[in-house]
């Protein structure tokens, strides 16, 4: 849905992402001959705007009038730092309070080490997204580096791609507590929490590798602005980000999905079935499950289809619905906590406990939480995780 929105809002007619209508010759200047080039054709449209490396420049890059017209229009400018901003305003605090409930007032189950994972995840993307933020309301221009470049667009793949894979490790947790209660006796512990989150972490890592390797940081032509990552030159785009870019979305988005369509989807079979006693967990699951393909499927959607055909104009300008749809999915991070965490009662309970000193509720009314939270997740999990 969100990159329906967004695509249309870049191709209806005298609405572009630019600073308002123009006609081509507006950014003539851009696609003229600055000492050794010649006139600038219209190249492919794969991922990051497409450029052609200037012969008397070697980190500099000619763009199409397009292309230059999607970069600097409002879109990039304005709407996705506001979209970054809200995600540190939220976000930080959000799962920065929620780690430290997590980590010092709530026993240390197997899922709760999985949701400190989950939490740890969404507050250090929170902090990676600065360096971006000010990139965007700069105009597009990158003043850190070319290593900071890079580290920066690692982190931010990096800790949403690992978000992602703990979701679905956090899925997985709660399908064999409610699917198969019996067996999760057995197979639920912290050495299988530990391991799920080490190979998140690690899975993620080794995924974003690629985005250290190669330059991103190129100087567009005609004038002093650096870029980050959003132009790239065409012929690095189809060797070398074009399998690093689809192996991500694949193995980062589209298999963590995969699973939790199929953890969630028995474990909603299996609470419908038992009536209406786990009508709130039934509402809150599908909550989860729907959130999470509607803020990662559109971005990485758009990412394959920018490599699914890389001929002249084959989908058109979609890169400029690709950088807003990312934004968004990262304020993925925003809503876990209040999914996840803030939902329970118990949970909020000891969020005001900490914070305004409260005394604890009377060990009978806890006892009680305690137990009947127990006997809805099959005996292993208490309120304070997802159900």
């Amino acid at each position: 849905m969100w990159a329906l929105v967004l695509l249309g809002a870049l191709l209806l007619p005298g609405h572009g992402l630019g600073h308002g209508p123009h006609t081509p010759s507006d950014y003539d200047e851009m696609g003229q001959d600055t000492g050794g080039g010649g006139t600038l054709e219209a190249p492919a449209q794969p991922r990051s705007f497409p450029g052609q490396l200037c012969l008397n420049q070697s980190h500099g890059l000619a763009l199409s009038n397009r292309s230059l017209e999607l970069l600097l229009g409002w879109v990039p400018t304005r709407l996705v730092p506001a979209i970054y901003g809200l995600v540190l305003v939220v976000g930080l605090p959000a799962n920065g309070l929620a780690l430290w409930v997590l980590a010092t007032r709530v026993p240390r189950l197997p899922s709760t080490m999985l949701l400190m994972n989950l939490a740890a995840a969404d507050l250090l993307l929170a902090l990676a997204l600065p360096p971006r933020l000010a990139y965007h309301l700069r105009g597009q221009r990158w003043p850190f580096g070319e290593a900071a470049c890079r580290l920066a667009t690692a982190t931010l793949y990096g800790h949403m791609y690992g978000s992602l894979l703990l979701l679905a490790a956090v899925s997985l947790d709660r399908y064999l507590a409610l699917v198969h209660p019996l067996r999760a006796r057995a197979l639920r512990g912290q050495r299988l929490a530990t391991g799920l989150c080490i190979a998140a972490w690690l899975a993620a890592a080794a995924l974003v590798s690629p985005l250290l390797l190669q330059r991103q940081t190129y100087r567009l032509q005609a004038s002093e602005r650096v870029l980050c990552h959003d132009a790239l030159p065409q012929d690095a785009q189809l060797a070398y980000w074009r399998p690093a870019f689809t192996c991500l979305a694949l193995l980062g988005c589209c298999l963590p999905l995969a699973a939790m369509l199929l953890c969630y989807g028995a474990t909603l079979r299996a609470l419908a079935a038992a009536g209406q006693r786990y009508g709130h967990a039934l509402r809150l699951t599908a909550l989860v499950l729907a959130s999470a393909v509607a803020f990662f499927a559109p971005s990485n959607a758009l990412l394959l289809l920018h490599y699914s055909d890389p001929r002249p104009g084959a989908w058109g300008d979609l890169y400029g619905a690709y950088v807003p749809s990312l934004a968004v999915s990262a304020l993925n991070s925003c809503v876990d906590p209040f999914v996840y965490y803030y939902v329970s009662a118990e949970f909020r309970d000891k969020v005001r406990e900490g914070l305004l000193r409260r005394p604890p509720r009377s060990a009978a009314a806890s006892k009680a939480s305690g137990d009947g939270a127990g006997r809805g997740s099959g005996g292993a999990t208490r309120s304070s995780s997802l159900l």
